[in-house]
């Protein structure tokens, strides 16, 4: 049977619901919320989680990759990831080659500034045109 048939039919879960139908302690919630970008709980008035279904939905993926297939954590992050669930992190190499040609470009467009910049500077006479101009 597959996850969404399983929960019930809500738009906001408590921690504890959550916890309940994931399988695991509230605490080890809260834990995943720190290693997965893609979980993120609002906070209600009181200041208590209310997880989304796709939370909860993302909550048993996790569940699965780390219990089931022995991922770690990196490993279920990069898998997440693959599948379109988790956004890129910091320990993603193509954002580090992101952040590379981005400074790359901001060199290439000072010095395309500055040719433009000594462009619009008139330039000086020179020779006998320049004594005559005098």
């Amino acid at each position: 049977m597959s996850a969404r048939r399983e929960l019930p039919a809500k738009l906001y879960y408590r921690i504890g619901e959550v916890a309940g139908i994931v399988g695991v302690e509230p605490h080890v919630l809260r834990y995943w919320e720190s290693e997965f970008r893609s979980i993120r709980p609002q906070k209600s008035a009181k200041g208590q989680r209310v997880y989304s279904r796709r939370d909860v939905e993302t909550l048993l993926k996790v569940k699965e990759l780390l219990y089931s297939h022995r991922f770690t954590i990196a490993g279920a992050r990069r898998k997440l990831r693959e599948g379109g669930i988790e956004p890129p992190g910091e320990d993603d190499p193509s954002l580090e080659q992101a952040r590379r040609m981005r400074e790359a470009l901001l060199e290439i467009r000072s010095e395309i500034v500055a040719i433009m910049q000594d462009l619009d500077e008139p330039f000086p006479p020179k020779g006998k045109a320049a004594e005559r101009a005098s």
